[in-house]
């Protein structure tokens, strides 16, 4: 049915996995761009919404390993398939539920499900595509990616305020399941792909990763330099900007999106960077450069599109640390604990991502004013997002010198040992 030696099936594998890939960039944004309907349609305040959104990232940071498990014993495409079906499943379910434990199981799964994404993106390189073409084919998967961030948030929100919030989830759903079985019915492995390893992830390795005192450092500064990405650009970003600038919630998404377009090339700038002044230097200095940038967006009060789309191009730019991140964290283990490493450094960037969500949204509730809407909701104002939001570049000046703390230990053990 399927001829493998095609020159394009390559290309169309890779397609496949990539088109969830972006996708689940919408997936994750998209409670973002209606916080307001969410609230209302749950009765819920701001904390519980911060809970909601945190979930999701709990979901994510959980299955990660999981499903890099899975996609090494089982066949790709049941795996990917059925990952793929349990996000659009869930995201029904959320979409017509009036329950709030309902609400955040489904939340929980659509995060669990995105899990699948650029593990299997990355999966079907490794079995398609040469070695020499691996960094090259993750890059691109990457910038392409990305791009379900960019273009995703402006059209989602016109479309929410174009027609009710509940009709857009369900098209989610309907793509959701659509790419679900395309994958399941077209996904193939290459028919020389060798037996999975079965030792690929043991307890003796997660031993030796969690016994490096250097690499718990490094999770807990990536943890804490999130905030930009995971807690203000996935969620609180649209309705701050929204409140503070009176703006629509289109024209809020399209600013947000430059923080992705940022990510497009900060990646190849911090790592030419880190060849030059080092990665634990680079690293540091973003994290302040994203201090010293939000800390100039909260003081901001006059509504200028251009400077502010610059100044989410660089907070864009410098959430690219995580690359350079990563990199550490591999020069920290043996190469066979390479891929424990990057799981475990990943599952706790990810759980910032609820950190900062649940912070925030209990933060809102205690700066909350008393005012409501017409349909009973609470209404937050300026004050309130500006003193919660704070908590994100303070976190960020505390990672940036935790790894600053990295590095100085790290050189001068090289001093030592030359």
């Amino acid at each position: 049915m399927f001829q493998r030696n095609f020159k394009l099936f390559p290309i169309l594998m890779w397609a496949l996995t990539l088109s969830f890939f972006t996708y689940q960039f919408i997936l994750r944004l998209w409670p973002g761009l209606m916080m307001h309907q969410i609230m209302g349609q749950f009765s819920i305040d701001a904390s519980h919404f911060g809970l909601l959104a945190a979930l999701y990232y709990y979901g994510y940071s959980g299955m990660q390993i999981p499903a890099a498990i899975l996609l090494e014993r089982f066949k790709i495409r049941y795996v990917v398939a059925s990952f793929v079906i349990i996000c659009g499943l869930a995201t029904l379910m959320f979409t017509y539920t009036n329950s709030w434990y309902l609400a955040c199981i489904s939340r929980f799964l659509v995060g669990a499900g995105s899990a699948i994404g650029f593990l299997a993106v990355s999966k079907v390189i490794s079995q398609w595509f040469s070695k020499d073409s691996y960094a090259k084919m993750i890059g691109f998967s990457f910038s392409i990616g990305l791009l379900g961030a960019i273009y995703g948030g402006k059209p989602i929100s016109m479309l929410i305020e174009q027609h009710d919030w509940q009709s857009v989830a369900f098209v989610l759903t309907l793509v959701s399941l659509a790419l679900g079985f395309c994958i399941l019915f077209f996904l193939r492995s290459p028919q020389t792909t060798s037996q999975p390893d079965q030792k690929t992830f043991n307890a003796k390795q997660f031993k030796e990763v969690m016994a490096c005192p250097s690499l718990w450092v490094l999770a807990i500064a990536n943890f804490m330099m999130v905030g930009s990405l995971e807690g203000f650009a996935d969620v609180w970003g649209v309705p701050y900007l929204i409140t503070s600038f009176a703006i629509t919630k289109g024209e809020a998404a399209q600013l947000v999106s430059f923080i992705f377009v940022g990510m497009l090339f900060g990646g190849p700038i911090l790592a030419f960077l880190s060849k030059k002044i080092g990665k634990y230097t680079v690293i540091s200095l973003a994290g302040l450069v994203m201090a010293l940038s939000f800390k100039l967006l909260l003081s901001t009060h006059v509504y200028h599109s251009y400077g502010l789309a610059c100044l989410f191009l660089v907070i864009g730019m410098m959430c690219c640390y995580q690359v350079i991140i990563f990199a550490a964290g591999a020069d920290l283990v043996q190469t066979k604990l390479l891929g424990v490493s990057v799981a475990f450094l990943n599952c706790v960037n990810m759980l910032g991502g609820s950190f900062f969500h649940s912070v925030i949204g209990h933060a809102m509730d205690a700066t909350w004013s008393g005012a409501m809407s017409s349909e009973g909701v609470r209404q937050y104002n300026l004050e309130s997002y500006q003193m919660s939001l704070q908590l994100i570049p303070y976190c960020a000046i505390a990672g940036a010198c935790l790894v600053a703390l990295i590095g100085f230990h790290s050189r001068r053990r090289a001093i030592l040992q030359s």
